[in-house]
């Protein structure tokens, strides 16, 4: 069996993340922080539009970290919180925070994970639109 390496998410391309998800929500005018991790949950870039509410940034980098780990969206994970889902203790189960808020997306080459990008600042739809509107740019 041979196993070809995947292209690892690069400062350029979330830089490009970071721009092609500022445009979005500069379109819609809806200032939002915006918060790109690599496979490893470590953080690649971030900006956070001056006229963004301060906790965008915590929340945008949450929902990317969420994305990440789970390798999921986070729209399609809110159900899964609720008092009678599955994964309701999930977000107090660990030490880094969970947020399931529609946002973050994680990012795949090849059909591999390569990082996360998550969005805050707008309503929890419009996020979650710059974010695939964002994935575009890859």
């Amino acid at each position: 069996m041979s196993t070809t390496a995947v292209t690892p998410l690069t400062a350029a391309d979330a830089e490009a993340l970071v721009l092609a998800a500022r445009q979005a929500a500069d379109a819609a005018a809806v200032p939002v922080s915006v918060t790109v991790l690599d496979a490893g949950g470590h953080l690649l870039a971030f900006r956070r539009d001056e006229r963004a509410v301060l906790i965008s940034g915590e929340t945008s980098t949450a929902k990317a970290y969420t994305a990440l780990q789970l390798n999921a969206p986070t729209a399609d994970l809110v159900d899964l919180v609720k008092p009678d889902g599955p994964f309701h203790t999930l977000p107090t189960a660990l030490d880094k925070p969970l947020l399931f808020i529609a946002g973050g997306v994680p990012i795949h080459r090849e059909g591999q994970l390569v990082g996360a990008l998550g969005l805050g600042g707008g309503a929890p739809e419009q996020d979650h639109t710059f974010a695939q509107s964002a994935l575009q740019a890859l």
